[in-house]
């Protein structure tokens, strides 16, 4: 194998398929990447067996072959040379030699033969949406996955095309996050959970450009395809939450607000609700709604918090108690300036949604029972 290439197109490739290096592992060569080449092009492979990445890129080919590479060594490496042209081969000796200007590197080479095939998906059902979109809806709902494994189907996002309108759904049994976006073309009903580690991931890949991607999903497979870049993901077992059943259709208490300041209110009084003296209790925030005022406040053994707003309310009078890192993960994800902030009791769930949003982005979250 011999080729040359530009460090800044090989490093956009190594960064985006060091996404799927195996962390702790049994299996040295899952910590590696796959170096292949054809005619005028290298593709860069990695696969922890659950999630894979396969990046194709153009170069100079003089000798074609491949090999297995350190991920984390090979990526270091290159990160660091010069910003100038890099040629890569490997020697009689079976290293993988690196030169760029006055650098040379050598290092020790796995056998390609021996890493894992990534898994043939036979495609059943696809759609294609821009990457900002994709991006967006990723980035408004991923906070709200589980990070608790005893209920495995709540660590992914439900992809559900209904409709011809994609829902992405993250719930954790505290809260919930729903995003909604109208396809462009006519396709068929179906429903996927991706795990939230590889959104995660392919959301560091992806750009804020009108590129198209493509996701395709199998029984246990799901694949995403850009123009130079595919991922392979598992797709979590299990029956995920009916959320439409949840989400309450009606509201006793609504106030609207400024989304800022709101979001500092709650953040000035987190400082209090995040006691450092007794980590391990968690203080709820009080939520107390009159006409015309919200007031938001937290005691403790650090001390007291009260902040104060006046806004527009409508309904009843209301107390209760919430997670403000629920609240302020919801308010960080929404880019309006103004918010809907609903309430049933002081025991229900409660809504937040931008003040224009058309119903098509949603945050709800329970809440706690306040001690007296």
């Amino acid at each position: 194998m011999k080729i040359v290439c530009d460090k800044e197109k090989i490093l956009k490739a190594i960064n985006s398929v060091t996404k799927a290096v195996a962390g702790k592992t049994t299996m040295p060569i899952l910590e590696g990447i796959l170096i292949q080449t054809n005619d005028k092009q290298i593709k860069l492979t990695t696969y922890d067996l659950e999630i894979g990445i396969e990046y194709v890129m153009d170069c100079e080919v003089e000798e074609e072959g491949a090999t297995v590479v350190n991920a984390i060594m090979f990526s270091e490496i290159i990160r660091r040379l010069p910003d100038s042209e890099i040629h890569i081969n490997i020697n009689e000796n079976n290293l993988l030699v690196i030169e760029c200007e006055g650098s040379l590197y050598k290092l020790a080479t796995m056998n390609p033969a021996e890493f894992p095939e990534l898994p043939k998906i036979d495609i059943e059902n696809s759609i294609e949406l821009e990457q900002n979109s994709l991006k967006e809806m990723v980035r408004r709902t991923i906070f709200a996955v589980s990070t608790e494994e005893n209920r495995p189907i709540f660590t992914g996002c439900l992809f559900e095309i209904k409709n011809n309108k994609l829902n992405v759904v993250a719930v954790d049994g505290f809260r919930l996050a729903w995003k909604s976006k109208f396809l462009q073309t006519k396709v068929n009903d179906f429903s996927a959970v991706i795990p939230g580690r590889t959104l995660n991931e392919i959301n560091k890949i992806l750009t804020d450009s009108f590129d198209n991607i493509k996701i395709g999903v199998a029984k246990n497979q799901a694949l995403f395809e850009m123009e130079n870049c595919k991922i392979v993901t598992r797709l979590l077992d299990g029956e995920f939450l009916n959320y439409a059943s949840v989400i309450p259709e009606n509201w006793e208490t609504r106030i609207r607000v400024d989304k800022n300041n709101i979001q500092n209110c709650f953040e000035r009084v987190s400082l209090i609700s995040a006691s450092s003296i007794e980590k391990e209790k968690k203080y709820p925030v009080k939520v107390n709604v009159e006409i015309g005022k919200v007031t938001i406040s937290c005691t403790n053994q650090t001390g007291d918090a009260k902040e104060e707003m006046f806004v527009e309310t409508e309904g009843q009078n209301l107390e209760a108690g919430f997670n403000p890192k629920y609240f302020l993960d919801a308010l960080r994800a929404i880019d309006d300036p103004e918010v809907f902030i609903d309430f049933g009791s002081s025991i229900s769930p409660c809504i937040i949604r931008p003040t224009e949003s058309n119903g098509d982005y949603i945050y709800m979250v329970l809440p706690i029972r306040m001690k007296e």
